[in-house]
């Protein structure tokens, strides 16, 4: 049939599988914009308040679902708004496609209104981009860019569309949604040197990130545990891959991980490392970091192999597919002085936990624990509260742990909340705070206006926590632009944009408000307050190891 580039990408969209796409339309899209308005019985698109809150919620989409998620922009500014999303979803390994405008082809290069380089900006952010010089060739680059952002380590592509190419015909022959390239386990010999030196362990330890979900692998990495006899930690995008409760899991890892399982992590001899990245927040002072440990490490990405930090063993393949092969030559072994070990970290951990009454960060958190079902995801911004969260929320669902790990993104939060409730089709709760809600809480108006049930719990402590906290430890409290106290009344704000709102000061008054919020629809913003004097510990300093692991600590006045 003969169609326009427009009918063409949207027809594309529909043949991937895409249900729901979010953007913001200008002059050099439109034609496309005409296409959605055209075919909007068969694709939802959801206008946001700002491009960047637009890609955070594609990617948001993305996390919770598995599929590719999908935003559009025009041209120039609409373009750039883009780039901080695309960055984000570049460094946790999120499949993206973001589609452009352009102006006409007849126009590139000549400084045109709103024509920006979108593809030579984005080139360092995307598994690849495209630039659609004609209108034969665009079916089969939204083939491939699909194909391309879910395939292996998953990441964001580009496509950049002129206006022209959206304008003009060519005949569109339907297509079956392009299959993956078939997955594969890493190479036979790889795996018999894991094993033997898995089996000849006494103290293992399995880390695992974000390509244990990506992967599916979940179910043959904690068979792997129970072979080895060995506790699991995580990385922070591994958050949600096995439920908090299984007695092997130890919690995150890092520079504000759960003491027990950077202490596991610090003491293992042997570190298996499913599907993660040994970035700098995990490893403090890379020359102690595991010095008695020898690394095996599985990811689909043979980059990240001794990256950062020598493995004994590096096997590129797919994480499912090797776990399996390596299960069948694993001896099963009980280590009951390493149990013994363990068991007593975490009796360490448990001396360690904030237990005060009063609106405690960690108090904060159980409270939402309590409202949370297992299919509710639990999105968060940067700072603080991320890693209170991520230390005390509770997970028995895979991808509901939705937050900004590569890049550390503020602002990420409330675009993400959007897309994680409408993938998961229930309500979503945002963790976040005063600071980073700032960023983007513009796109209250979309959630507003779209009804759809987003929970914020702001934890309102009238700082930039996180940056004040190290000004605090490392810069002779010389709180430089980092106190905020900018006395908004958040409860108005909420019904300013035809939400609802409160302020909790105290933790009944918070589970009321939770309450509330879950039995109505649409979004709720709850204000909690809490000290500006809260820290999050444990904490390793800049450039420490597990020996200069801060676990206490009093601020005084």
């Amino acid at each position: 049939m003969l169609l326009s580039g427009a009918d063409i990408l949207v027809e594309c969209l529909i043949e991937q599988g895409c249900e729901t796409v979010f953007g913001y339309p200008g002059g050099q899209i439109l034609n496309v914009y005409d296409s959605l308005y055209t075919h909007q019985d068969r694709i939802t698109h959801i206008l946001t308040a700002h491009e960047q809150g637009a890609a955070h919620a594609a990617d948001g989409y993305a996390r919770v679902t598995g599929k590719v998620g999908v935003v559009i922009s025009t041209s120039g500014p609409g373009a750039t708004n883009l780039v901080t999303g695309i960055a984000n979803a570049y460094l946790d390994s999120v499949p993206l496609v973001a589609i452009c405008g352009n102006v006409t082809t007849a126009q590139i290069g000549s400084d045109s209104f709103q024509e920006i380089d979108i593809t030579g900006v984005t080139l360092p952010i995307t598994k690849h981009n495209y630039f659609v010089g004609s209108v034969e060739e665009l079916a089969d680059v939204v083939r491939e860019a699909f194909l391309l952002a879910r395939s292996g380590r998953p990441g964001p592509v580009l496509i950049d569309i002129p206006k022209d190419v959206q304008i003009a015909k060519c005949e569109y022959e339907p297509q079956e949604t392009q299959q993956e390239v078939p997955k594969s386990a890493a190479k036979d010999i790889r795996i018999e040197e894991a094993a033997a030196l898995l089996n000849a362990a006494k103290r293992p330890f399995i880390y695992f990130g974000g390509g244990v979900i990506a992967a599916g692998a979940q179910a043959e990495m904690l068979e792997t545990a129970e072979k080895l006899d060995a506790p699991l930690g995580c990385s922070l995008m591994g958050l949600s891959a096995v439920p908090t409760d299984h007695p092997r899991f130890l919690g995150m890892q890092g520079m504000h991980g759960h003491y027990a399982s950077s202490m596991a992590m610090h003491h293992a001899d042997l570190i298996l490392s499913l599907g993660v990245r040994f970035n700098d927040r995990v490893t403090g002072n890379r020359q102690k970091f595991a010095v008695g440990a020898k690394i095996v490490h599985i990811d689909v990405d043979g980059s990240e192999l001794s990256k950062t930090v020598n493995a004994a063993c590096g096997l590129r393949g797919d994480v499912k597919f090797t776990l399996q092969k390596l299960l069948t030559r694993l001896d099963n072994h009980p280590k009951p002085q390493w149990q013994e070990e363990i068991a007593a970290f975490r009796r360490d951990e448990e001396c360690l936990l904030d237990k005060r009454t009063g609106m405690t960060p960690r108090n904060v958190i159980c409270e939402i624990n309590t409202q949370i079902g297992a299919n509710t995801a639990v999105c968060t911004d940067v700072g603080q509260h991320q890693m209170w969260a991520a230390q005390n929320l509770s997970f028995k669902t895979p991808r509901r742990f939705v937050s900004s790990g590569g890049l550390g993104t503020m602002g990420f939060g409330f675009g993400a909340a959007i897309g994680a409730a409408i993938g998961t089709r229930e309500r979503s709760v945002l963790i976040t705070g005063d600071g980073s809600f700032g960023m983007n809480l513009n796109e209250l108006m979309t959630a507003v206006r779209y009804n759809i049930p987003v929970t914020v719990v702001i934890m309102d402590n009238g700082v930039l926590g996180m940056v004040r906290q190290w000004q605090t430890l490392f810069f002779n409290r010389h709180y430089s632009n980092t106190v905020l106290d900018r006395g908004i009344d958040y409860g108005a704000f909420a019904r300013a944009f035809g939400a609802d709102g409160e302020t909790a000061e105290s933790t009944a008054e918070l589970n009321a408000a939770l309450n509330r919020s879950f039995a109505r629809e649409g979004p709720y913003i709850i204000d909690c307050k809490i000290d500006k004097d809260e820290f999050v510990l444990p904490m390793l300093p800049p450039g420490g190891s597990m020996d200069d692991i801060i676990t206490r600590l009093e601020v005084k006045a």
